[in-house]
């Protein structure tokens, strides 16, 4: 989520999948402890569609709005990368939990918007493991019982920024890349928002859906997303994922029409690709990357 670079309505939907996973628990055990299901719809409501709005930088400061509310310049507070703004602004809806608590701070300089130690990769992987991988290496490498808990709870800014860096020299690989042609960036674009849309629609349709068909449908979307970084960074492998991609794709059609003819016809398509799979590869990467 803090890992844009950019400060816009978008920002408000990047949400890491193991956040998405620990809101979901949360929510679903207030019912469980006496909690009302209304109560809690109006809340998820309130609470995904007013912080959507904080996400701007076209709105300034609001008045006596400010003493009460969490407004787009508390928030851009929060999403900054700035040393005096650091562990500021946690509020969603309300400031005054900040003020009362000592981590309020008003947008006063410029924000610069990311991490302190930006991310060197588009990889869709990287963005969502790489601080887990960070942190074991910090525990490994600490000293000590008090040195270890405070790589587990301490504070993120504890951990040595050099790791990071160090860790993506060493497990990211690197490739000669090309300038990104026209072509790469538009197909890149329409990927994203067929991703967008499919995603959007099974969401619409769940409860039309067999689990089946949602597994498929879950995977290639993350499919789908891993692939785009991939192609930002023009990475040969991409391939492996569209095939894998089309498979699924194979397989979520015969879920709707389980007819033999179809399967036969799925089946002699991967095949014939899996017999050609260096030539169509290689053609594949060099149209993707090299096509103007």
């Amino acid at each position: 989520h803090h890992q844009s670079e950019d400060y816009n309505f978008t920002v408000s939907a990047r949400i890491t999948i193991f956040q998405a996973i620990a809101r979901g628990l949360f929510w679903s055990v207030l019912p469980l402890i006496g909690f009302d299901p209304k109560m809690i719809t109006i809340l998820l409501l309130i609470h995904g569609a007013y912080p959507f709005f904080t996400h701007t930088q076209l709105i300034g400061k609001l008045g006596w709005l400010e003493f009460v509310f969490v407004t787009p310049s508390h928030h851009r507070v929060h999403h900054s990368s700035n040393l005096a703004y650091l562990d500021k602004n946690y509020g969603d809806v309300l400031i005054i939990w900040d003020k009362l608590f000592g981590t309020y701070a008003e947008e006063k300089e410029a924000p610069v918007y990311g991490l302190t130690t930006p991310l060197n990769s588009h990889s869709f992987l990287w963005q969502h493991f790489h601080f887990m991988l960070e942190m074991a290496f910090a525990f490994k490498q600490a000293s000590g019982f008090k040195n270890k808990w405070l790589v587990l709870f301490g504070r993120p800014d504890q951990i040595d920024h050099r790791i990071r860096p160090y860790l993506e020299r060493k497990l990211l690989s690197r490739n000669q890349q090309g300038e990104q042609t026209r072509w790469l960036r538009q197909f890149i674009l329409a990927q994203t928002c067929f991703t967008l849309l499919l995603l959007f629609t099974v969401v619409l349709f769940e409860f039309y859906l067999k689990p089946i068909q949602l597994g498929i449908a879950a995977a290639f979307i993350v499919f789908s997303v891993i692939s785009t970084g991939a192609m930002l960074e023009q990475k040969r492998w991409v391939f492996n994922l569209d095939f894998a991609r089309l498979g699924l794709v194979g397989i979520f059609i015969f879920s709707f029409i389980p007819s033999a003819p179809l399967l036969l016809l799925i089946l002699f398509i991967l095949a014939i690709i899996l017999i050609y799979y260096k030539t169509i590869q290689q053609q594949y990467v060099s149209r993707l990357y090299t096509y103007t």
